[in-house]
């Protein structure tokens, strides 16, 4: 199994921390990952998009030439990175701020309205989570238990209440990319 996933949106929406979590997740689990960060000098709300490769084989390259799947968390980064992926790849787009229309027939798409799925468990800083986990349930490039654990270290410090948002927002997110995918 090899993955290449690019997700992009704008500083402070989590677009590297998911990024490296995905990567050293993969590694922890016995596979091996990169993960390449490019982002615009603004720290919030330019430009950030990262590259990561999952694989049970060694990676010979870190950047491919189109991706297996692009998450796209708002409008300007779905419009510059959408040509980044592959026909027949898997595009996961925030709908609440993806606004362009997919013109590209060659892709399968899950639109998700992640920051309304977000604010409605009281979790508006886990959109990026719920996304994620569509990709993961469509993809199956992760076991979601697998990076629940990640999550679960990462956040163990601000205490349960945080991890168990996370939790909430991965699963929610993870059912509706299963639920997508077994209707595909």
């Amino acid at each position: 199994m090899k993955f290449s996933l690019l997700i992009s949106g704008a500083g402070g929406q989590g677009v590297m921390s998911i990024g490296i979590m995905l990567a050293s997740t993969a590694v922890a689990d016995d596979k091996h990952a990169t993960f390449m960060p490019l982002y615009g000098p603004e720290q919030r709300g330019g430009s950030a998009k990262c590259t990561v490769i999952i694989s049970d084989e060694e990676i010979v390259s870190p950047l491919p030439k189109q991706t297996d799947g692009l998450i796209a968390m708002n409008d300007s980064s779905f419009r510059k990175f959408s040509k980044e992926l592959r026909p027949g790849g898997l595009l996961v787009r925030n709908t609440n701020l993806v606004v362009t229309p997919n013109k590209r027939d060659d892709v399968r798409v899950l639109d998700v309205p992640a920051d309304d799925l977000a604010h409605e468990m009281d979790a508006d800083k886990a959109s990026n989570i719920i996304l994620v986990g569509a990709m993961l349930g469509f993809s199956g490039m992760m076991d979601p238990d697998v990076f629940m654990k990640s999550l679960e270290n990462k956040f163990a410090k601000k205490g349960e209440a945080v991890v168990e948002m996370n939790r909430k927002a991965l699963y929610r997110g993870y059912e509706l990319g299963k639920a997508a995918k077994e209707q595909e």
